[in-house]
């Protein structure tokens, strides 16, 4: 079903569900009451919604599935496995609706893509769980399979209508985090360091950037107010490397774009906010009400690297035993843990995988020395492509660009996964979101001058100009 389809039909669908539902509820009320039936219903409601205006539509709810599997919130087990099911349709529909229109062709950056999911089934095949890993090498084929052509068509023409939506995203995510953080005391993602990825990675950067292309007063405040409360998430995460992250890409833009006294007053405020999260929530350890608490986490003795060093010598251990194909990608089978790992089938990490401590180390370790080579390849594409976009933001002084929030996420990502094994992670959302927009680079990257420009051809954006992310409707 495309985005041409009849909206009646979808209605008339959408009754005989409800019909359907109030049947069952009346002969059998019991099965409301199960997590497997009630998610199911749950499950139909969200695809008819996407199904609706599939362009428009499928790649929020993609991103919102993968959401509510990763929370703390009811149904949260319906999703994890469903998750898969959702990423399955948007990867074979939107292939048919690409290969239908041709409006857009494949370039280096998607074959080599295409190469690192030919590495990963290679190595599956090798790992000593090799129904899982290649399940996951699947997961991954699927992801780059929607990222370079769902993700990109549906951006493609209206730019500023998407990345208008991003921002109203993070804005809720940061309410609803605020009000579950702050008022609630419930960790609504779990882990602190998932809160400090998707706040420090995708948040505060993104709505930075908002607040720079509000044109309208009332706009302006709103995201501001966002902007500030997202710090102070950021900040009671106690997560180093989602405040590095963030810390760093708001730096660039700032500089970027010349606004150094707002850069300085911005370094002024997080430290304050810093400061406050620190007295009213520290953590439980020496340093409490102390800014060191973010530096050492309570393990002042044992140096800044203590929660890492021991990750990683478990990494290294792993990657010299088997240093040419890797452990099989997404798994981690070595003589040192095999006391711990458990037979599994499916999508599931549990026992075959491990915290690794660096997104870089884990694919090395996954596929290995040979394997990896099309990976560190591809995060070098998006390396480059994002430098080249900083240099002319820095040129141009214009922000109006789509490029420039996807430059940004870029920074902190690639600075993130430095600390955080998430970024061939297909079931993490920040893994999802991060590569989908790694993708839609490549179309929006903007006409560089030639003494800025790299000797790889650019590919040429709608006029910058035309971006009015404060009026979503022109």
């Amino acid at each position: 079903m495309n985005d041409s389809s009849s909206p009646k039909t979808l209605i008339a669908i959408s009754l005989v569900l409800c019909l359907v539902t109030f049947s069952v509820a009346l002969l059998q009320p019991s099965y409301l009451g199960e997590y497997f039936y009630l998610g199911a219903f749950v499950f139909v409601e969200v695809m008819l919604v996407a199904l609706w205006r599939f362009a428009t539509r499928f790649f929020p709810v993609l991103i919102a599935v993968f959401l509510w599997a990763g929370m703390d919130v009811p149904l949260e087990e319906v999703w994890i496995a469903r998750r898969w099911f959702v990423l399955g349709i948007a990867a074979i529909a939107w292939f048919a609706i690409y290969i239908r229109d041709r409006r857009q062709s494949f370039s280096g950056i998607h074959l080599t893509a295409l190469v690192c999911v030919l590495s990963a089934m290679i190595s599956a095949l090798a790992s000593s769980f090799p129904q899982t890993s290649v399940l996951k090498a699947l997961s991954l084929f699927l992801l780059f399979t929607y990222a370079a052509t769902g993700v990109r068509l549906a951006v493609a023409g209206r730019e500023g209508r998407f990345f208008h939506g991003v921002l109203t995203g993070c804005e809720l995510i940061v309410a609803i985090s605020a009000v579950s953080y702050f008022i609630f005391h419930h960790a609504l993602f779990g882990n602190p360091n998932s809160l400090g990825a998707i706040i420090g990675v995708v948040v505060v950067p993104l709505l930075l950037w908002g607040t720079f292309i509000s044109q309208k007063p009332n706009l302006y405040r709103r995201r501001l107010f966002s902007l500030l409360l997202g710090v102070l998430l950021l900040f009671a995460s106690y997560s180093r490397a989602g405040i590095v992250a963030a810390a760093i890409s708001c730096t660039i833009l700032c500089v970027c774009l010349g606004r150094y006294r707002l850069l300085i007053k911005g370094t002024g405020a997080a430290l304050v906010a810093a400061l406050l999260i620190a007295t009213f929530s520290p953590m439980r350890s020496e340093e409490s009400g102390s800014l060191l608490q973010f530096v050492y986490k309570g393990a002042q003795e044992n140096g800044v690297w203590a929660s890492r060093n021991s990750v990683w010598n478990q990494t290294m251990i792993s990657i010299r035993q088997r240093p040419w194909f890797g452990s099989g990608f997404g798994t981690t089978a070595t003589n040192y843990d095999t006391t711990n790992v458990t037979t599994t089938t499916g999508f599931s990490s549990s026992g075959v995988s491990r915290e690794h401590g660096n997104s870089y180390l884990a694919i090395l370790e996954w596929v290995g020395l040979l394997g990896v080579v099309p990976f560190y390849a591809l995060v070098l594409i998006v390396v480059t492509r994002t430098t080249q976009v900083l240099l002319w933001l820095k040129h141009t002084k214009d922000p109006f660009s789509p490029s420039v929030p996807i430059a940004l996420v870029m920074v902190a990502g690639l600075i993130h996964a430095g600390f955080e094994d998430w970024m061939f992670a297909v079931g993490y959302y920040l893994c999802v979101f991060f590569w989908s927009l790694a993708f839609v680079l490549v179309d929006v990257f903007p006409s560089a001058r030639p003494s800025l420009a790299f000797s790889s051809p650019t590919i040429v954006s709608p006029s910058p100009g035309n971006l009015d992310l404060a009026m979503p409707g022109r």
